[in-house]
C-alpha cells in the first residue's frame, strides 16, 4: 500500500500466528487501516485469500473475546465450507477412472468433476463431456474452468509461448525439481514433456482443490499463499519440506493473483525459503524465485526481496482478453519476472523481439533503448522512454514535464490537486473519502449521471423516430 494513501493495510505480526482465528481459508490476517502512513483505528482480522466480503465475510476485531458458542459455530461453518471429498479419496478415484474404457471416461463440466458409472444418473441432465483421453488428463487445466476472481483465485492460465519459455529456462538453469506455487500449467507442462528432455519433478501448490482429482498428494498441495497454509495439516506440510530439501537444485515458480497484497505474499514465501534453508549449509545461498507479476508493483516486490531484478520478458496469458502475446504501445502486457537469478544468463527469444545490450549485460526488448545518460535500459512497459534533464531520470513516452508540478505527468494532468490531499474541496489534511463534502460530490455526480442518461435516452429516441419516418416514406414510396 502506497504511504500516505488511506485505507486497509496488512499488518503481520509473526509472533502472533498461532493466535490468529481461522476463516475457511485458514489462518486470517491482522489489518490496520493506515492514513498518512500511520495506524489509525482499532486492528481487526480478516480473510487472508479473499479481499470482498461477499467472497468471505469473517471479521474480528484484535482481542476481541469471542464466547465459545461463536467459536463453536465458527467451527462448525468452516468445516462446511471444506470439499466433501479428501484428497486421498480423490486419488483413488481417479485411479479406477482411468481403468475406465475410453467411452465411459466422462467429466461433468457444471460440476467440475471426474464421473464414475454409478455417478452418470445424478449428472444426466449436465452437459456432460465424453471420451476423456488420457492426455486430456494429463492437461487438467484444459479440463477445468479457470477461477476468475483477480483478488483471489484469478487463474490466468499462461500462454503455451510463456509456458515454454519458462520451461526452457528451468531446464537451461539445470533445475531438477520445480515448485510451483499458483502455476498449474507449468506443472502440467513439465510432467507431460519434460520427461523426454529432461528427468524434472515437479509439486503443485495451490489453493484450487479440483486439482486432486488429478494429481497424488506427493504432487499437489492444498495451499493458500497468502498465508502459509497447508489445508491438509502436518502432512502436506513435510511433503512440501521433503520436496524442498531432497535437492538443492531445485527452484521456485510462482504466479499470484495480481489484485493479492505483495506483504502477505512475500511472508508465505519467506515461509517457504524457510522450510529449503533447513537443507543444511545453505546460509550463504539463496532459494532461486521465478516471482511473475505486473511491472508497476516493482518497488512493492524490491521491499521485500531487493536482490531481485526484473526481466523484460512478457509473460502473456490464454484466458485474459489484455495479456497477450504481439501487442504493441500501451496494450503490452505489463506481467513480468521477478528473480534473484543474474539477469545476464537468462537469454530471451530473439524471435520474439528481444536483444541483448553489452552494456547492461542483460537481454531487453527492443524499444528499450540504453540511456547514456541513465547508463541503464530504463523502460518498464515495453515501450522507448525518453530522457528528462529536468527530472534527471528517464520517463514514459507519453509524459511531458510540467513546470508547476516540477515534475513529469501526463499533458492532461491536474495541476490544482498536486498538492491536495482532498480531490473534492482541495483540503490538504484528508483524502477525498474523508471529505465532509463527499456527499454532495456524490450528489453532483448522480445527478450529472442522471443528466447524461437522459440525454442518451433522448438521443436514441430521436434516432429510432427517424427510422420509422423512413420506412414509412420507403413504404409510401412503394404503393
Amino acid at each position: 500500500m502506497e504511504e500516505g494513501a488511506p485505507g486497509a493495510g496488512v499488518s503481520l505480526v509473526p509472533s502472533k500466528e498461532k493466535e490468529a482465528p481461522l476463516c475457511p481459508h485458514g489462518p486470517t490476517l491482522l489489518f490496520a487501516k493506515i492514513v498518512r502512513g500511520k495506524e489509525e483505528g482499532r486492528r481487526f482480522y480478516a480473510c487472508s485469500a479473499c479481499r470482498e466480503r461477499k467472497d468471505c465475510n469473517f471479521f474480528q476485531w484484535e482481542h476481541e473475546k469471542v464466547s465459545e458458542a461463536r467459536l463453536s459455530a465458527r467451527e462448525k461453518y468452516n468445516q462446511s465450507h471444506q470439499p466433501s471429498v479428501s484428497h486421498p479419496d480423490n486419488v483413488e478415484r481417479y485411479k479406477e477412472f482411468l481403468t475406465l474404457p475410453l467411452s465411459k471416461r466422462k467429466f461433468c463440466r457444471e460440476c467440475q468433476q471426474l464421473l464414475l458409472p454409478l455417478e452418470w444418473g445424478r449428472h444426466s441432465s449436465h452437459q456432460v463431456l465424453n471420451n476423456v483421453s488420457v492426455a486430456q488428463l494429463k492437461r487438467p487445466s484444459h479440463l477445468l474452468n479457470p477461477l476468475e476472481n483477480k483478488k483471489t483465485n484469478a487463474q490466468y492460465l499462461f500462454a503455451d509461448r510463456s509456458c515454454q519459455f519458462l520451461l526452457d529456462l528451468i531446464i537451461a538453469q539445470g533445475f531438477k525439481r520445480v515448485l510451483c506455487v499458483g502455476t498449474p500449467r507449468l506443472h502440467e507442462l513439465i510432467k507431460f514433456q519434460a520427461p523426454c528432455k529432461q528427468k524434472i519433478k515437479s509439486l503443485l501448490l495451490d489453493i484450487d482443490f479440483r486439482y486432486t482429482q488429478f494429481y497424488t498428494e506427493e504432487e499437489f498441495c492444498h495451499y493458500n499463499m497468502f498465508n502459509h497454509y497447508f489445508f491438509a495439516g502436518e502432512g502436506a506440510y513435510e511433503i512440501c519440506q521433503k520436496f524442498l530439501q531432497q535437492d538443492e537444485d531445485v527452484v521456485m515458480v510462482a504466479d499470484p493473483p495480481f489484485g493479492g497484497l505483495v506483504e502477505a505474499l512475500a511472508f508465505s514465501f519467506k515461509k517457504l525459503i524457510e522450510m529449503w534453508r533447513q537443507t543444511g549449509d545453505t546460509t550463504s545461498k539463496e532459494l532461486p524465485i521465478l516471482w511473475i507479476f505486473p511491472y508497476f508493483f516493482e518497488s512493492r516486490i524490491l521491499e521485500f526481496f531487493p536482490h531481485f531484478s526484473m526481466l523484460d520478458y512478457q509473460v502473456d496469458y490464454d484466458n485474459h482478453a489484455l495479456y497477450k502475446h504481439g501487442k504493441t504501445g500501451r496494450k503490452q502486457s505489463p506481467v513480468r519476472i521477478f528473480t534473484n537469478l543474474s539477469p545476464h544468463l537468462i537469454a530471451l527469444p530473439a524471435e520474439e523481439g528481444y536483444r541483448f545490450c553489452s552494456v547492461c549485460q542483460r537481454y531487453v526488448s527492443l524499444d528499450n533503448q540504453h540511456c547514456e545518460i541513465c547508463n541503464s535500459c530504463t523502460s518498464k512497459d515495453g515501450r522507448r522512454w525518453t530522457h528528462c534533464y529536468l527530472c534527471k531520470k528517464c520517463v514514459k513516452p507519453t509524459w511531458v514535464h510540467c513546470s508547476t508540478c516540477d515534475k513529469c505527468a501526463l499533458p492532461s494532468h491536474s495541476c490544482k490537486n498536486t498538492d491536495a490531499g482532498c480531490f473534492i474541496c482541495g483540503a490538504a489534511d484528508h483524502k477525498r473519502t474523508n471529505c465532509p463534502n463527499l456527499h454532495l460530490a456524490k450528489i453532483g455526480y448522480q445527478s450529472g449521471k442522471k443528466t447524461k442518461q437522459k440525454k442518451k435516452v433522448k438521443a436514441n429516441m430521436k434516432i429510432k423516430d427517424s427510422k420509422k419516418r423512413r420506412t414509412a416514406r420507403q413504404t409510401k414510396n412503394k404503393k
